[in-house]
């Protein structure tokens, strides 16, 4: 059984896709798609980690629905990313 989703993918240009999900059930992977596998360097420290996808789930089985404009430069300039709500915005002390 196929388990879908529709998610927005960036590359090579934004765009609506029906993606396959890892199935929830799986024993080796426990749902998340694959299994990680951390190792360390000579001294024994944290390197990085590998992924091993599982067998119950293709990361590349993907078809494109709908492409998606690109955002107009004006609404692009504007996102800084800050939040409104945090320190340089508005108080979340009482009284609001």
């Amino acid at each position: 059984m196929i388990r879908m989703r529709i998610q927005v993918d960036h590359w090579p240009r934004r765009a609506l896709v029906l993606a396959e999900r890892p199935r929830p059930d799986c024993r080796a992977c426990e749902g998340a798609g694959g299994i990680e596998h951390h190792y360390g360097d000579h001294t024994g420290e944290y390197a990085d980690t590998d992924w091993e996808p599982c067998e119950c789930w293709n990361e590349n089985r993907r078809w494109l629905l709908l492409p998606l404009p690109h955002r107009p430069r004006w609404l692009r300039r504007g996102d800084t990313g800050r939040d409104p709500w945090g320190p340089d915005g508005y108080s979340d002390e009482p009284p609001f």
